[in-house]
């Protein structure tokens, strides 16, 4: 074949493309990240199914891996995810242990009715079967939803109150249930926990190692800023911990917290639990997934 300067140029661009791809491309056994990170199903979607993204996960050194709707699925789902986990040496994080009723604003556990406080420590009973199935030590607890007929301070005594009778449920299981704030201002109005420093609060009341708080820097940038902050004051009663950019509550990088500067705050606080990837993707499909891997290279590098 004859050689042209149009032709190397061309050949020359191929190369360059094809090494760009390479460099971009998810690889397989990948240095493990230094903190742990945890990603969930529909992270990696294009992957494949649940226990094909935990591979994928595993493969591009992610460590830790959430699912928030574990409690709900079949058992046999659960022990199949535990094993893939256990298998690729990766932690499970949190699942949600009472699922509130969003449509009808459920429960009120700070309100009137006992009936409510007893269906949410039905729940928490039932969810011990699944923490032990899932090999996991967190459950996240959304406790309820505000009375407006009520003073907030009647409330937060009640639900207390029903934290600390949740607590006698667990605590001898090891487990511990983290109590996860939610903004009103963009996502969740209505709910009763709002801000990391309510959570506190109530943690402290409670007074419980099976009882402590989720800090989902995502609301919490939502309700209250001051993160690095907030988290300082708020350490003791921290257990567990989820990303999420504001707004569009997608990856690192695509807005305006600034999480390097908050991954070294964790790192200067040798923090070695699991932080949930709480968001979606900002790009769809397979670029998607690899801007998402590469977001989490640049922090972890901070």
């Amino acid at each position: 074949m004859k050689l042209t300067r149009r032709s190397v140029l061309a050949a020359s661009a191929v190369g360059a493309g094809a090494a760009t791809m390479a460099r971009a491309a998810p690889t397989r056994n990948a240095a493990r990240f230094s903190l742990g990170f945890a990603p969930h199903e529909g992270s990696f979607k294009s992957r494949g199914n649940r226990l094909e993204q935990i591979a994928f996960a595993a493969d591009q050194g992610f460590t830790a891996w959430e699912d928030n709707e574990a409690a709900g699925r079949p058992v046999e789902e659960q022990v199949a995810m535990a094993r893939a986990l256990q298998q690729r040496n990766m932690t499970m994080g949190v699942f949600v242990a009472s699922m509130p009723r969003w449509g009808e604003m459920r429960p009120l556990l700070g309100g009137n009715d006992e009936a409510e406080r007893q269906g949410f420590l039905a729940d928490i009973r039932a969810s011990i079967d699944v923490a032990k199935r899932l090999n996991a030590k967190w459950m996240t607890v959304v406790p309820g939803f505000l009375d407006r007929r009520l003073p907030v301070e009647i409330q937060t005594g009640r639900i207390i109150d029903t934290m600390r009778r949740a607590a006698e449920i667990v605590e001898p299981h090891g487990l511990v249930m983290v109590m996860e704030p939610l903004n009103t201002i963009v996502d969740h109005p209505g709910v009763f926990l709002q801000t990391i420093p309510q959570g506190f609060a109530v943690a402290r009341g409670v007074n419980s190692p099976a009882v402590k708080v989720l800090a989902d820097l995502y609301h919490e940038q939502i309700q209250a800023g001051h993160l690095i902050k907030t988290m300082e004051i708020c350490w003791n009663e921290i257990a567990y911990i989820q990303f999420g950019d504001n707004p569009g509550r997608k990856e690192p990088g695509t807005g305006e917290v600034n999480y390097q500067n908050v991954v070294r705050w964790l790192r200067a606080k040798k923090f070695a639990g699991v932080i949930g990837m709480e968001h979606g993707n900002s790009i769809e499909g397979r670029a998607g997934e690899e801007r998402l891997v590469a977001a989490y290279r640049a922090i972890d590098a901070a």
